[in-house]
């Protein structure tokens, strides 16, 4: 899973100021992220705003990055939801030919116990031959997937490769690192700490950010896999602000601002339950691009 190393993005979804989906925006976001040195590209994550997609607006974006992309970077796939038997439907829909792995998030809003999870996580892996990726973002979900739940999946189930860990918790990543086994992935679903787990030893990044800066961003985790600390460390703190501005609102309202300032996406618009970026925070996004150039 070597290709699963480096940066990836979780590719937001762009609406048009009438909420539909902004076909055009999204492959000009793709042929961006391509041209620019993105290692991955992540479809349908829940920085897309899946839980707001129609089924038919799913298939759209779906075939919008596949033909945007032309089999030019492996691709990764979001499918999950607290409903086991429901994903292990989704699941086995999934074309092996588009996607090099499945990426789960952990069952929100039931907050299962850490046997819960394991349970869940077996199940989605036996449905399908496809790499599973695990994702843990406690603060979205309600529960976290304790380190020994992780390594135990690791252990027990051969097509679960790797886990995006989004806690935050250096902690966690360190016991992470320290207890997997070999070529079990640990990515870094968590901006600001993307470079300490990489330093630490991790695999690299599947980042929010890093759309709006691709170049910069892959720069960074490629000179932290290369133990290259310095110039790691100087884009990090070069990129600081804007990691904790984008999420100063709520993901993607802040990226899909920054995205449109930027030119790189036509309108920010979000859909509720989510509300469009304040002028304050546009006025700060705007003030960092200014010292950015």
């Amino acid at each position: 899973m070597k290709k699963l190393q480096g940066t990836g993005v979780a590719l937001i979804t762009p609406f048009r100021s009438d909420t539909s989906v902004d076909v055009q925006a999204l492959e000009q976001l793709v042929h961006f992220q391509i041209e620019n040195g993105i290692d991955y590209l992540v479809v349908l994550g829940t920085t897309a705003e899946t839980p707001t997609l129609t089924f038919q607006e799913k298939e759209l974006v779906k075939q919008t990055v596949k033909r945007a992309n032309a089999g030019r970077l492996p691709m990764v796939l979001g499918v999950g939801g607290n409903n086991t038997q429901a994903i292990i439907e989704q699941i086995r829909e999934v074309s092996t030919e588009d996607y090099q792995a499945i990426l789960s998030v952990s069952p929100y809003y039931n907050k299962p116990t850490q046997e819960g999870i394991y349970q869940h996580y077996k199940a989605i892996a036996h449905a399908t031959e496809l790499p599973i990726l695990l994702y843990n973002v406690p603060s979205r979900t309600g529960s976290n997937i304790e380190y020994q739940t992780t390594l135990r999946l690791a252990r027990e189930v051969p097509n679960i490769i790797g886990i995006k860990e989004a806690s935050g918790n250096i902690m966690q990543v360190m016991h992470l690192l320290q207890g997997r086994p070999e070529g079990f992935l640990v990515i870094s679903g968590d901006d600001p700490t993307a470079l300490p787990t990489t330093l630490l030893g991790g695999d690299g990044t599947i980042s929010v950010l890093g759309q709006a800066f691709p170049k910069l961003y892959t720069e960074m985790i490629n000179a932290a896999l290369e133990q290259q600390n310095q110039r790691a460390n100087a884009i990090h703190y070069q990129l600081l602000e804007a990691m904790e501005l984008i999420f100063k609102e709520g993901n993607p309202v802040g990226i899909k601002s920054l995205l449109s300032i930027m030119g790189i996406i036509e309108s920010s618009q979000v859909r509720l339950p989510l509300c469009n970026a304040s002028e304050g925070l546009k006025e700060a996004l705007r003030t960092f691009l200014a010292k950015m150039k």
